[in-house]
């Protein structure tokens, strides 16, 4: 029960960052979601910061109780259970992210050290993402691994449009499919783990 529970907390996670993702630029006056990054919803003095903060610190919290649940089914399944870790680890740091300052604030000079260490953030989780994803396309079955491939295609493809003109501080907005697409890591690792038995590895049942 407790690991239906823990892996249930995935599709939990992914519902909830969605809506987020949603509901969230309705309350920042001149958001613009197409031109404009995630990480501006919740850079200081943003509108939204304290809703996103709030938010974001619950879905940290289904992330790593999805991470470990996927540890507790891992088994012996040694890529398996790097994948529970390093989601964990992501999560964890997740909820210590330092903010960046509006790109308005930038633009007049206005930056500190927390705009940096965002940068370094994105450069450590983004990557991370990348691994989870491939330790997945490895534990798992053909359709998943098929899925993971086309996943990291997309990515590279996105990172690859990146618009030189935008400002260096921020992330461009192709970034967040990055981060739809980890999402629907989650809800898809959830779907191959919610029949598994507590000690059933999970090979069984996909291949």
């Amino acid at each position: 029960m407790l690991q239906k529970i823990l892996l249930l907390s995935g599709l939990f996670s992914s519902l909830l960052y969605i809506a987020l993702n949603i509901l969230c630029p309705l309350f920042y006056p001149g958001y613009d979601s197409a031109s404009q990054t995630v990480s501006e919803l919740s850079a200081i003095g943003a509108p939204t910061r304290s809703f996103w903060v709030l938010i974001v610190t619950f879905y940290s919290l289904f992330v790593t109780a999805f991470g470990w649940g996927i540890l507790q089914v891992a088994s012996e399944n040694r890529k398996l259970r790097m994948v529970g870790m390093l989601l964990v680890i992501n999560a964890i740091i997740g909820l210590f992210w330092p903010p960046m300052h509006q790109r308005v604030a930038l633009a007049a000079g206005e930056k500190s050290l927390t705009d940096a260490l965002h940068i370094v953030f994105t450069a450590v989780t983004v990557p991370m993402m990348m691994v989870i994803i491939g330790f997945g396309a490895a534990s798992l079955g053909k359709r998943f691994r098929n899925y993971s491939i086309i996943t990291l295609a997309i990515l590279f493809l996105a990172l690859s449009m990146r618009d030189s003109s935008r400002s260096k501080y921020s992330l461009p907005p192709l970034m967040r499919l990055i981060l739809f697409s980890v999402i629907k890591l989650f809800a898809i690792l959830f779907f191959f783990n919610r029949i598994s038995s507590s000690r059933c590895r999970l090979q069984n049942y996909l291949y």
